[in-house]
């Protein structure tokens, strides 16, 4: 007679078999599925707002009263609206094979566990956050909150792609302290500029609906404030990159950090001058996800890694560099 285990339990011991017990390929990919869904779900959340598709769904989590689907009647604002959404149930699936993919090593890597643990519980949070957006009539204060949490899930899944590349977190600084101080400036001056670009555009015209008031900020007024961190960033990025290039420290992220950060700018002036044409202001919000991952990655370059000797052999990471 077999041994072979049939029935619930069989399976379920098949599938627990599948889940990896060390950072492999399977884990990494996982890893750049769940930060490019993150990115992603911000440029499709801009197009909900830019075509002024916000309450193409008027209701939630329905989309009507009747249906969870977009209705013919709705027409394209509702494919778009219902098209969001339904991306966020493409995330879940990916933050879920995330959580799987580490579950194993959670006695070993639990920072591999924590992130993935905290990224799921991320969704349901923005989920509620979103119905309460569409239910508020896109208040324009719910909609930046909306955006803060995406971006915090952006770093977070950059955490996670660092962790997964490059191994636990070091004991030990890898940089200078000075430097190190000067990329924290940085990374606190960045989350100046994104919340203070998000007061911009709840002033703009891009309101998600054209009944949907706005904050009330003058926004001739918040375009000029918002320039003022943008340019600090640029200047502290600027110091960044002459100090790496002189003490010899890793370059490839900073001048990633730089690239991002001359991009954005470049559309940020452009958007201004041409009157907020949407397909800009929809790339200057994509580029804001771009940049708080590659102001995280500089961040997390301060650290070194664990050599391998420190790592349990059970779990150890491949010899993989993002």
């Amino acid at each position: 007679m077999s041994n072979t285990q049939v029935g619930p339990a069989g399976a379920l011991s098949r599938v627990r078999s599948w889940l990896p017990t060390t950072v492999d390929r399977r884990v990494r990919i996982i890893a750049w599925a769940s930060f490019a869904c993150q990115v992603l779900l911000i440029g499709t959340g801009g197009a909900v707002r830019l075509t002024g598709s916000g309450l193409g769904c008027p209701t939630w989590p329905r989309c009507t009263a009747d249906s969870f689907v977009s209705t013919p009647e709705m027409g394209i604002h509702g494919v778009i609206e219902f098209g969001n959404r339904l991306l966020t149930f493409v995330l879940t699936i990916v933050v879920i094979l995330a959580f799987l993919a580490v579950i194993r090593m959670r006695a070993v890597r639990r920072d591999l566990f924590l992130l993935t643990l905290v990224q799921g519980l991320g969704i349901p949070f923005q989920a509620a956050l979103g119905g309460i957006t569409v239910l508020t009539g896109l208040n324009p204060y719910i909609v930046g909150a909306h955006f803060v949490v995406s971006i915090f899930l952006v770093a977070l899944t950059t955490v996670l792609l660092w962790r997964v590349h490059r191994g636990p977190r070091g004991s030990h600084a890898a940089t200078p302290r000075g430097y190190a101080r000067l990329v924290h400036a940085a990374a606190g001056v960045v989350g100046v500029t994104v919340v203070v670009g998000i007061l911009t555009t709840g002033s703009g015209p891009h309101a998600g609906d054209a009944a949907t008031p706005r904050n009330g900020l003058d926004p001739a007024v918040m375009d000029h404030v918002h320039s003022w961190p943008a340019y600090a960033t640029l200047v502290l990025t600027l110091a960044i990159v002459a100090w790496t290039l002189r003490a010899g420290l890793p370059r490839r992220f900073p001048l990633l950090l730089l690239g991002v950060e001359l991009v954005q700018i470049a559309v940020g002036i452009t958007q201004a001058r041409t009157g907020l044409p949407p397909i800009l202001v929809g790339s200057h919000m994509v580029l804001s996800a771009l940049l708080v991952g590659a102001m995280t990655a500089v961040v997390l370059s301060l650290r070194n890694e664990q050599a391998p000797d420190e790592i349990d052999a059970p779990v150890a990471v491949e010899d993989a560099r993002v």
